[in-house]
């Protein structure tokens, strides 16, 4: 199988999950409002996993978001920039998602009193489940994997080869973090559909880790240490 076909392969799967995620999003909202529903629906705490996650995450696919259209206005190849417009599209709507269910089940957007970032997955600060750290609570990255201010301004300052590497890297690094994240609601959400969604993303996001690194190795780099 060509590089060509296996990028397109890829893409083709991301795309699916992203989709086939918008159509469970879409049937929560009508069970949540009781449209057909046989049971009350599940609203979780303010403190919740689920509410952790769905704020968090929002905020973590925002600056992925941010990231790809910069490095779409920076370079001119095709595979880079079509990478980035799927990042974009995809991780748009799922925060879309999560924002909503925050809207559907009347909870805040920020972080209860005395609880910071990452509050509903007390172990990530340990360890256990973040192998990558990178960036945590570091010059305004809040959540594994995120990139840094400075990392930010690196990124929209470089052009052509050297803005495709660096993105693919921040990317690598801000996926790899996602997945850590998404794997973590699977484990400890309790509303059926957002486990669904955090293990589409873990699906979605380690297929792109395969293809981004391959990006790398055909620029003559690799993720970062």
């Amino acid at each position: 199988m060509t590089a060509s076909l296996t990028r397109r392969t890829r893409w083709a799967l991301g795309s699916a999950v992203a989709l086939a995620a918008l159509f469970a999003g879409a049937a929560t909202v009508a069970s949540a409002r009781g449209d057909g529903a046989a049971s009350a629906p599940l609203t979780p705490a303010a403190d919740s996993a689920d509410a952790g996650f769905a704020r968090d995450m929002a905020v973590h696919h925002q600056q992925a978001v941010e990231m790809s259209f910069v490095v779409r206005d920076v370079t001119d190849d095709e595979d880079v920039r079509r990478l980035a417009y799927d990042i974009a599209q995809t991780q748009a709507n799922q925060r879309g998602m999560l924002l909503g269910w925050l809207d559907l089940w009347e909870l805040p957007k920020t972080a209860p009193d005395g609880q910071g970032p990452m509050s509903w997955m007390p172990d990530a600060h340990s360890g256990h489940d973040m192998q990558d750290m990178k960036g945590m609570d570091h010059d305004g990255a809040l959540m594994p994997g995120m990139a840094t201010r400075a990392e930010l301004a690196r990124l929209r300052s470089a052009r052509g080869e050297q803005a495709e590497i660096l993105f693919l890297q921040l990317m690598t690094d801000h996926h790899e973090g996602g997945v850590a994240m998404a794997r973590g609601c699977a484990e400890r959400c309790a509303v059926p559909v957002e486990k669904r969604l955090a293990q589409g993303m873990v699906e979605a996001q380690r297929s792109e880790l395969g293809l981004m690194a391959d990006m790398l190795a055909e620029r003559g780099a690799a993720p970062r240490p």
